[in-house]
């Protein structure tokens, strides 16, 4: 006990560099993690399925090539309609990346094990000089 009251300060930052280390698992387990790079490698090399789950005014304004349009309201009826391959990865996508996070929980509901969110959405995409499609 001398030992902890004696070194309370090496103990805090010992705490707190475990805590800096594990927050990039933390952070990734609630949000998109998948880059812009990393989705176009998913859709080159295993041939990705990518449902925008923005409404159908963003996704005309532009969207990622031969996205699907399926907005987050409808994803729940129409998902399984626009992917009859549940073993094909997914790739939601939106603007910002908000709702395709939410969207992967819908999508993982809904037998689709292989589902990952674009992070930052397709202002990611556009970061990294990706083309857009317009409707």
């Amino acid at each position: 006990m001398k030992f902890i009251i004696d070194n309370w300060q090496l103990i805090a930052v010992a705490i707190g560099s475990a805590a800096m280390l594990f927050w990039p698992q933390i952070k990734g387990a609630a949000g998109g993690t998948l880059t812009a790079t990393g989705a176009v490698q998913l859709m080159n090399r295993e041939k990705a399925v990518v449902i925008d789950v923005s409404e159908p005014e963003e996704f005309a304004l532009g969207h990622m090539n031969n996205a699907k349009n399926v907005p987050f309201s409808q994803l729940e009826d129409k998902l399984a309609g626009q992917v009859k391959n549940k073993e094909l990865p997914l790739i939601l996508v939106c603007t910002s990346g908000a709702r395709s996070n939410r969207a992967v929980a819908v999508a993982k509901k809904l037998g689709f094990n292989n589902v990952q969110a674009l992070a930052g959405g397709l202002k990611s995409w556009q970061e990294a000089n990706l083309p857009l499609e317009k409707a």
